[in-house]
């Protein structure tokens, strides 16, 4: 799991004869050495996500458990789709209440939310509704994680905006995130979480990456709020559904969570309608768990690179990857408006989102437009590193910070 990634991003040093065996001696030491030093940031990668839940979890017990799989999610609440009414009874009659059935509007099904009985936490729960509908589809409301960071940068030169999307012909760009400051240009938020909209600083950033290279019409589908539990799947797959609703032709996500069913459903359900879905494998390093939504089926799976095109040591994985594209040594804007740097596979997902959304409302194939700009990168040909290849690695206006 640790090897591939690594050995991509290892460069051993030239060898000069006739001296060889003193060479080949201090090459091993050299490459030793940058395994274990790589070998230790991939281990305390996977220690710091595993601390940043449990923070999570201690912080806001009162709204977060964990699930079967000690994956985050909403406290006390189970989704289920498919339940039957005599299921649902059978639910009722063992203490789950229903709270409320949603629709996910555009995308043609329902939700039910239960309550879990006091006392009983989500791994008894979903082993207790399993059992008792086993024809139903029974999950937590699991949470979602940005993938990405924003910091101040005095020195940011600046970030022009791209010509109209109207102008350049871009399809429209539906965004799962947070929302982004009045600064983004946008052309509509809709909240789908509590105190939603409220400005983001990551869902600002994402939108004007966007924005800068060209995108259609940018809507946002706020999933955080305010809400401690926010990121959550229900909200997501409500959001994803109003968007493709309201004609977004691809939507990103720089979001990454455990795999859910109804978040699963939901991009399945909106890639039948035609939707192209771009998502981010995430920041956890190659010893994460795959990173979802990512790792569903047909979707975009963006990892990120430097501004030497250095693949991200904090990179997560993905069932399988599609391309790369800067993630790092480049600008945007935070909820403020003020100009920052920014670092994570969160910030490349934008810019091959936008590159398909111009491919797409100039009737071209998305994904053979993609493959014509992709450099190749690594070894020859797809990768586990760099997936198809970089994109937008010379994309006019895309500010990085110096080489050298």
């Amino acid at each position: 799991m640790i090897a591939a990634p690594l050995s991509a991003q290892i460069a051993l040093p030239g060898v000069q004869v006739p001296d060889v065996g003193g060479v080949l001696g201090t090459t091993t030491d050299v490459l030793d050495r940058t395994t274990r030093d790589l070998r230790g940031t991939v281990e305390k990668l996977a220690r710091d996500r595993l601390r940043t839940i449990d923070r999570l979890v201690r912080r806001h017990g009162d709204v977060i458990e964990r699930d079967s799989r000690g994956a985050p999610a909403r406290r006390g609440e189970i989704l289920v789709m498919d339940a039957s009414a005599e299921a649902l009874a059978a639910g009722e009659a063992a203490g789950f209440t229903v709270l409320s059935r949603e629709e996910i509007e555009g995308l043609g099904f329902t939700v039910v939310r239960l309550q879990v009985p006091d006392g009983v936490d989500l791994t008894e729960a979903e082993e207790t509704l399993a059992r008792l509908m086993p024809q139903a589809s029974v999950a937590p409301d699991n949470l979602h994680f940005q993938s990405g960071a924003a910091t101040p940068s005095v020195s940011a030169p600046p970030l022009p905006l791209a010509a109209s999307a109207a102008a350049r012909g871009g399809a429209p760009v539906g965004v799962i995130d947070g929302a982004p400051g009045k600064a983004a240009r946008v052309a509509e938020i809709r909240g789908f979480a509590k105190g939603a909209p409220y400005p983001s600083n990551h869902g600002s950033a994402i939108a004007s990456l966007l924005a800068h290279a060209g995108a259609g019409p940018i809507r946002v589908a706020d999933v955080y709020g305010t809400d401690d539990a926010g990121g959550n799947a229900l909200a997501m797959a409500k959001g994803l559904g109003w968007l493709v609703g309201t004609g977004s032709e691809v939507v990103t996500i720089s979001l990454v969570g455990p795999r859910n069913p109804v978040l699963e459903r939901a991009i399945g359900a909106a890639q039948r309608k035609g939707v192209v879905v771009v998502a981010a494998v995430g920041n956890g390093g190659p010893a994460a768990p795959p990173a979802y939504p990512a790792s569903y089926d047909g979707v975009v799976a963006v990892t990120a690179v430097d501004g030497r095109r250095r693949a991200l040591i904090e990179a997560g994985r993905a069932l399988h990857l599609d391309y790369a594209a800067p993630g790092a040594d480049i600008h945007g804007i935070d909820a403020e408006g003020d100009r920052v740097r920014l670092r994570g596979t969160s910030f490349a997902t934008p810019l091959v989102a936008a590159r398909a959304a111009l491919a797409i409302g100039r009737g071209r194939a998305w994904r053979t437009a993609l493959d014509a700009q992709a450099e190749d990168l690594g070894r020859e040909g797809p990768d586990e590193t760099y997936g198809r290849g970089l994109i937008c690695g010379s994309c006019e206006g895309v500010p990085k910070k110096s080489r050298d």
